[in-house]
């Protein structure tokens, strides 16, 4: 019998410390920012978190035998990707993850590759490191009233030709645009890296998160060199408890890494990150599978919104993540002033492209009930039509 896991009731998230909540000073907005999901985490995760509180002491982790046959199993089974015990460092978060990695395999003044626009946390990794940000700009491709991209796989060669770039950070799905990049892309991306010996670090943290028959392909299935950092954070909506793999094949990487995570101070890990791991890992699949059903019914919902309601804005095409990207470009203003302009008027909180390195773009966090969903896509309507008067 399928369980059926409720994602309409809205949970009252204010005062709980929530950065996407608490964070704005009026105490009237929806906040579709910042990627977290509005919805409690699995049933399971949450027993078994339950039951690691009533043991009542939290002292120091070992990280059990457990942990890594849950995370082997899942990636082994769910993406038939076989990771080796020996290959996993554990951390705690895959932003962490991937400034420890920069930290490792560069010096200051390298380059690092970025597919813009970018998650907003690569441009800080690279830049606390004291690299250079590479900007390899996606193709846009539009296709009727959306649009999607591809990799500038010409710019991307001339890239890494570039003795100074020394890695490339994949985000594998890629956010904000939510494409899972095809087998036959990463072999491309894997192809021009290795002629130019440029190592890739793959952010993968949105992998579970693939809309209904969109099939994502693990990075290190085409690149074994590869470093991958992965997580069940976003896909459970676990990120406050902190927990975080980096799977690094070669010994020789993987050594110069864990000295990285060591000398970061991020090499030890919440208690509660494990049970989490573990049980979402084991038990969590169910829920994760009906989260991706309702993600999907968001998405559709927004796109016939934006469609009766505000057809002069396009949405990309969406295949991963539950993040819309939105152009923008026809209201004749910049993100940042409609992010400001929404969130003063109409209290709805939106992200500005700018922040991701696009201008003329805004991200919408479609991970809440519906109602709440759409009484934002409301007041983002009033907010633009107020805006271009």
């Amino acid at each position: 019998m399928t369980r059926h896991f409720d994602f309409d009731t809205p949970v009252d998230r204010r005062g709980s410390g929530s950065y996407k909540w608490d964070s704005a000073s009026q105490q009237d907005v929806i906040p579709l920012w910042v990627a977290d999901m509005d919805f409690p985490t699995a049933p399971v995760i949450i027993d078994a978190l339950r039951r690691r509180v009533d043991h009542g002491v939290f002292g120091y982790v070992k990280v059990s035998d457990d942990y890594y046959d849950a995370l082997i199993s899942w990636n082994r089974h769910r993406h038939g990707w076989t990771i080796n015990r020996d290959m996993v460092i554990y951390t705690s978060g895959v932003v962490p993850a991937v400034s420890a990695i920069i930290k490792a395999l560069t010096r200051p003044g390298d380059g690092v590759i970025v597919n813009t626009p970018a998650y907003n946390c690569f441009f800080s990794s690279i830049r606390n490191n004291r690299c250079t940000i590479v900007e390899n700009l996606l193709i846009r491709v539009d296709s009727g009233d959306s649009f999607t991209y591809r990799i500038d796989l010409d710019s991307l060669e001339e890239a890494c030709a570039d003795p100074a770039n020394k890695v490339m950070i994949l985000c594998n799905p890629h956010n904000p645009t939510g494409r899972i990049w095809t087998r036959g892309e990463l072999e491309e991306i894997a192809g021009i890296c290795h002629r130019h010996g440029v190592m890739v670090i793959s952010d993968e943290i949105h992998c579970e998160l693939t809309l209904p028959g969109r099939e994502y392909t693990p990075y290190a299935t085409v690149d074994p060199d590869a470093v991958i950092c992965c997580s069940p954070s976003k896909a459970f909506n676990i990120a406050g408890l902190q927990i975080a793999n980096i799977v690094a094949p070669s010994e020789p990487v993987r050594a110069v890494i864990d000295r990285a995570i060591n000398d970061n101070e991020v090499c030890d890990v919440n208690p509660f990150g494990v049970t989490a791991l573990i049980a979402a890992y084991n038990h969590g699949a169910p829920w994760l599978d009906a989260l991706r059903d309702y993600i999907s019914g968001n998405y559709a919902m927004l796109l016939d919104f934006f469609a009766t309601e505000l057809p002069s804005l396009k949405v990309c095409s969406l295949e991963s993540t539950y993040l819309a990207w939105v152009d923008i470009t026809a209201l004749g203003i910049s993100s940042e002033k409609l992010e400001e302009h929404a969130l003063e008027t109409e209290r709805v909180w939106v992200n500005a492209g700018s922040m991701y390195g696009s201008e003329g773009y805004i991200r919408i966090n479609m991970a809440c009930p519906r109602s709440r969903l759409l009484e934002g896509l409301r007041r983002l309507k009033r907010a633009v039509a107020n805006i271009v008067r």
